[in-house]
């Protein structure tokens, strides 16, 4: 999502303290990892504080902030250098910065940018702007470049398993959102990888159809646009880019857990509106003994339902550890920073709008009801584009139990996950 759009555009400047701009990183999990886990990631517990020796240890290298008039040293940060905060204005200059290059040899130089323990002062809202700048999309209208997508997957294999600071959180919430297709594409994988994808980025040519109408980086995608591959993993150098952790981070934050609400259901809207009549895919083509022409538009609403039904238990979750301490507060600030609600055109479009515009996408009012009852909020919009595009009553009720199907799912195993 761009800065200067609607509602949730722009960086947060909600006056977060210096606590805000700390983030913890958390070992990363090993590649026995449960099914579960990588649908849903961990929902990991802030790091205890390090020992007064482990920080003497560090403050000899990091910068420490001093306590003003007490004397003592509070926990070394990492500051934010003027060459860094250039990027923030420069795009062409923050992609390259952030580029992990096609073999990934650059990748390291990412990981010095973006993984720290913690920014000094407002370095966490200022690497925000980075981010933003070196992922996104020229411009409405305008699709990513080979060089914006492996930037956003070098984002998110850099903070991948870390704790992400309060400051930072909508950013890397924004990246997520301008590559939404991209980011709910296959997370069963969780960070460990496909091996028939081979790098972090794959060019506009993957998104040709096949023989079928089918193409595996998803439906209805723009021609001429270049499509990070979260998916891809390099065992040998030690990277990984794992959605679904990162999801489960920033879902504590309530900005981040807004923006990402806002991109799935303005996902779904978008999708219901390129269906045919009967629910199916305008693409598919007679002949596949492998799929009907309601194979892959079914996953992919499960899967929006699936990740709209994730984000709601883990917020039920932070509410029952205590991450969340005011759960009504939370969900005001939801509110707050939901731009609204998508509804779907009344009659089918054509057009393949570039991923950047699709959480960008106008919105058809506030958003209305229980915020987080995400049930409601689903169906509101599909039963409404059911009736305006007259589709057969069998069919409709077909699709609502599908999505209903695979929100619960999603409520349960995080919740089975959350007991363990």
């Amino acid at each position: 999502m761009r800065d200067g759009g609607s509602g949730g555009s722009t960086v947060s400047e909600n006056g977060d303290k210096s606590d805000d701009e700390r983030g913890d990183a958390t070992p990363a999990s090993g590649a026995g990892a449960t099914a579960v886990r990588r649908l849903t990631g961990r929902l990991r517990a802030h790091r205890l504080l390090s020992s007064a020796v482990a920080v003497a240890v560090v403050a000899a290298v990091a910068v420490p902030l001093v306590l003003a008039g007490s004397g003592v040293d509070a926990e070394p940060c990492a500051p934010v250098s003027g060459t860094t905060r250039a990027l923030a204005g420069d795009p062409a200059a923050a992609t390259k910065a952030l580029d992990p290059g096609d073999r990934m040899d650059r990748i390291g130089s990412a990981k010095k940018l973006l993984a720290h323990d913690g920014f000094c002062g407002d370095g966490a809202r200022v690497l925000g702007r980075v981010i933003d700048a070196g992922t996104r999309a020229s411009g409405p209208g305008k699709p990513h470049t080979m060089a914006q997508a492996r930037s956003a997957y070098a984002v998110a294999a850099a903070l991948s398993d870390r704790e992400i600071p309060a400051a930072l959180a909508p950013s890397v919430a924004r990246m997520l959102a301008e590559y939404e297709v991209d980011a709910l594409r296959d997370d069963d994988f969780g960070g460990l990888g496909r091996d028939d994808v081979t790098g972090p980025a794959v060019p506009p040519a993957e998104a040709a159809l096949d023989d079928h109408g089918w193409v595996w980086l998803g439906r209805f995608l723009s021609p001429g646009e270049a499509h990070a591959t979260f998916e891809y993993g390099d065992r040998s150098a030690d990277v990984t880019a794992d959605i679904p952790d990162l999801v489960a981070e920033l879902a504590k934050n309530p900005e981040a857990f807004a923006i990402l609400y806002d991109a799935h259901r303005a996902q779904l809207a978008h999708c219901l509106e390129r269906l045919t009549r009967q629910g199916g895919d305008p693409s598919y083509r007679p002949g596949d003994k492998y799929a009907t022409p309601t194979t892959w538009t079914d996953n992919d609403l499960q899967d929006l339902a699936g990740h709209i039904g994730t984000l709601m238990a883990l917020r039920s979750g932070y509410a029952k550890d205590g991450t969340i301490q005011d759960v009504a507060a939370f969900d005001a600030v939801v509110r707050k920073h939901s731009r609204g609600t998508f509804r779907p055109a009344s009659h089918r479009l054509t057009t393949r709008p570039p991923m950047g515009d699709i959480a960008d996408r106008p919105t058809s009012g506030p958003l209305r009801g229980d915020v987080m009852d995400g049930r409601r909020q689903m169906f509101t919009v599909l039963d409404r584009w059911a009736k305006e595009r007259d589709v057969p009553l069998e069919r409709a009720t077909a699709m609502r139990q599908l999505m209903d199907d695979y929100y619960v799912r999603a409520l349960w195993m995080v919740s089975v996950e959350r007991s363990r």
